[in-house]
């Protein structure tokens, strides 16, 4: 594996996806021992030049001897095409190019959502993505969709449910969104969206832990008890869950109430219609 030298990437250390593919990096030899570098530690001789408000939405690679910088998607394909020419050369190609930059975007746009962390007030510099609604509001449709449809495969293993079409999952989700928005209205926008990302990524968490029941369904039977009680403890781990980021996001608690209202609401209108 060669070695890519006097290169520091900036990362984001309350970001444990980050943390994972930097030090990857490392231990893998693509970048020396000094070849990351926290967000939050930039000195100001390197912020002179580093564009502190594109690293902090975009991953930045310092040419710590001719002091230039790349940014996002460029800066991963430096350093991965440096031991994988061939990689660089795909990934630098229109097509694939313009799709990774879309990618990359709708991750870091909404990384702070899919992992919240508390901010701290006494750091100056913090790596906080730009709120941006087009990425936001894109995550929460995919986030929608998937929860649907593992809901509607899932629903379909619970004899207690009536059977119905993927659209009355889709309703549900967006149902949930617009229910606990009428209890933040006293809020902006910003606020607003984000609780719902955060939201969002509570109903993605219980359905990729609904999801081996799914798989393994179909090679082997299981009891209807089982998947019934597995769906019980999916919706405890979704509430405290949904709980923990509250606290994080310093927002009132009696959301946690509406929203196993809503779930009760949802449930009675669901056996009785």
């Amino acid at each position: 594996m060669k070695t890519l030298q006097n290169q520091t990437l900036l990362y984001d250390e309350d970001c444990p996806l980050c943390q994972v593919y930097t030090t990857g990096f490392i231990k893998a030899k693509m970048l020396d021992e000094n070849g990351r570098k926290s967000y939050c530690e930039l000195s100001e001789n390197e912020q002179a030049f580093v564009d502190v408000n594109r690293a902090s939405n975009e991953i930045a690679l310092i040419d710590n001897q001719n002091k230039t910088v790349l940014y996002g998607i460029d800066s991963l394909l430096k350093v991965i095409g440096f031991s994988f020419p061939l990689i660089e050369k795909t990934g630098n190609l229109k097509p694939i190019k313009f799709f990774l930059k879309k990618l990359y975007s709708f991750v870091s746009y909404n990384r702070k959502v899919i992992i919240p962390g508390k901010i701290n007030k006494d750091i100056k510099l913090q790596c906080i993505p730009d709120f941006n609604y087009k990425y936001r509001l894109l995550f929460i449709g995919f986030a929608t969709a998937i929860t649907s449809i593992v809901l509607y495969h899932y629903a379909a293993l619970l004899p207690v449910l009536p059977q119905a079409g993927s659209t009355r999952e889709v309703l549900i989700a967006l149902g949930q969104l617009a229910f606990q928005s009428l209890f933040m209205l006293k809020y902006d926008k910003k606020t607003i969206l984000n609780y719902a990302g955060n939201l969002m990524t509570v109903s993605l968490l219980g359905s990729l832990v609904l999801l081996p029941v799914l798989i393994l369904q179909a090679v082997v039977t299981i009891p209807e008890n089982i998947t019934l009680i597995w769906f019980a403890v999916t919706a405890f781990i979704m509430f405290m869950e949904h709980f923990r980021r509250i606290k994080i996001l310093q927002l009132p608690k009696y959301l946690c109430f509406t929203w196993v209202a809503y779930r009760v609401i949802i449930l009675l209108l669901i056996l009785n219609l």
